[in-house]
């Protein structure tokens, strides 16, 4: 089905560590810091004309990454046991973003919002997302 889409890029820092051969060095604690893109999709503008008003959503995707910024993931009780590769923080990111969509934070239109795409970039050639649809809401 044919979509609207408007991204918003913002980064953060974190430090962290990895439990698994598979991560050779990357077992050892140390830093990464991701660059994000959060994409948001809808089938039809809204009253204003808009996917969604880019000010609202930049700072609500800054609020989410404050949350994130500057910690060791290895001490975040919500991450214990977990290896925060760049996969699982997407979803992480996402599932953040959609709670604040939810509770109203990009404002009146954003039930028709349809789907979002939360992608992390951690340099310039490795990425990872997680996208997904968002629940639908009636229309404003």
């Amino acid at each position: 089905k044919p979509m609207y889409s408007v991204n918003v890029r913002d980064h953060f820092m974190i430090a962290h560590s990895f439990r698994g051969e598979v991560f050779g060095p990357a077992q050892r604690l140390h830093g990464a810091t991701y660059v994000v893109d959060l994409e948001l999709r809808r089938p039809e503008l809204d009253p204003d004309g808009i996917v969604a008003d880019i000010g609202l959503l930049t700072a609500m995707l800054r609020a989410v990454l404050a949350e994130l910024n500057f910690r060791n993931l290895d001490e975040e009780s919500v991450f214990l046991g977990r290896n925060t590769t760049t996969e699982f923080l997407a979803r992480a990111v996402f599932d953040r973003a959609a709670a604040r969509i939810a509770a109203g934070e990009l404002g009146p239109h954003a039930g028709g919002l349809r789907a979002m795409k939360v992608t992390l970039h951690e340099s310039h050639v490795a990425w990872a997302a997680y996208e997904g649809e968002l629940p639908a809401a009636p229309r404003s």
